[in-house]
């Protein structure tokens, strides 16, 4: 598994994870959809990026809502959208894309609708899931090398993450 750096890997490897479960689908992200007309396919984007809590092992946290549009070809049967949205539900649902599991949890609130045309209109020939999804970054805090217990009260410190603000627990 590689480790992770940067916020761009999480969509990187869902698209490496969706062309492996989705072979006859077009997947990417908005540079790879200019006009593709009426192919079936999956957009991958990345809709927010936020502060999450950290992991229990001090990396900083990213909270990344990430969408997958599922869009088939006009024309095709009733729903059809709504199956392959239903098929990237079940995908999404206990998948960390290959990532490391310290660095990657599972995705949450995750949820699937049917896309809205402009005005009062829904497209049911593109279905969107989202879901959020937290990465750590960063270096694991507090690796003590002498093994000693350190802490530090949030009001006490003026930065929680200086170690030199820190501690040792007092027996």
């Amino acid at each position: 598994m590689t480790l992770l750096e940067k916020p761009s890997q999480l969509p990187m490897a869902i698209g490496d994870a969706l062309k492996s479960a989705f072979p006859q689908l077009h997947v990417g992200n908005h540079h790879d959809f200019p006009d593709t007309g009426d192919k079936n396919g999956i957009l991958i984007s990345v809709e927010r990026n936020g502060p999450g809590v950290r992991s229990l092992a001090g990396r900083k946290a990213h909270a990344l809502s990430v969408s997958l549009k599922a869009m088939v070809a006009s024309g095709s049967a009733p729903f059809d959208a709504c199956d392959l949205a239903s098929q990237l539900m079940d995908l999404a649902l206990d998948n960390r894309w290959g990532l490391p599991p310290d660095q990657c949890d599972l995705p949450t609130a995750i949820v699937a609708a049917p896309s809205a045309l402009t005005g009062a209109e829904t497209d049911y020939d593109t279905w969107t899931v989202s879901f959020i999804q937290n990465l750590y970054f960063g270096p694991v805090l507090l690796e003590d090398p002498t093994g000693e217990p350190l802490f530090a009260r949030t009001w006490e410190v003026s930065n929680i993450d200086d170690p030199d603000q820190y501690r040792p627990l007092q027996e």
